[in-house]
């Protein structure tokens, strides 16, 4: 509702997230949902998408496992990735996160990275200008007070 943010997947790396992330496109499992999330603390800048229900725990109903981690857990500005569960062998679904900051995330088994943000970043950059709304458990992390949500996905398929 603020733009367009375009992505490009990376089937080779992930192919597991890029297939459900697809899968969910088609059936526009992410129609009129909000973007639940806005971390903005020095390690972490992030915008966490994906939950239909708006609330974090919104499920498809599937899960999957850790694929593409980072070793290091550096996430640059730009990575897409998979928000999941603790659980990191079918704890990924339908959430997914954009790095609009370089970011460290301290976890042994990572987060899937299946692709970056190619353009719209400045539009994250413009939610994250305005914080996090007031009454979360945390000035740096909860629901963004500049609202955003998902209107629509469209895929293109990108040909060798």
């Amino acid at each position: 509702n603020c733009g367009d943010i375009e992505l490009t997947l990376d089937g080779a790396a992930a192919p597991q997230a890029v297939a459900s992330f697809l899968q969910l496109a088609e059936k526009n499992y992410w129609v009129d949902a909000p973007c639940h999330r806005l971390t903005t603390s020095e390690s972490l800048k992030v915008l966490q998408c994906g939950d239909p229900t708006g609330t974090g725990s919104g499920s498809p109903g599937y899960g999957f496992g850790v694929e593409n981690a980072p070793a290091d857990g550096v996430y640059p500005r730009g990575t897409l990735a998979m928000a999941r569960t603790g659980d990191p062998v079918q704890g990924n679904g339908g959430q997914f996160f954009l790095v609009y900051g370089d970011s460290t995330l301290v976890d042994p088994d990572g987060y899937t990275v299946f692709g970056t943000v190619t353009s719209g970043l400045d539009i994250v950059d413009k939610i994250a200008a305005v914080g996090v709304a007031p009454g979360g458990s945390s000035p740096e992390d909860g629901i963004p007070a500049a609202p955003i949500s998902i209107l629509s996905v469209a895929v293109t398929e990108k040909k060798a």
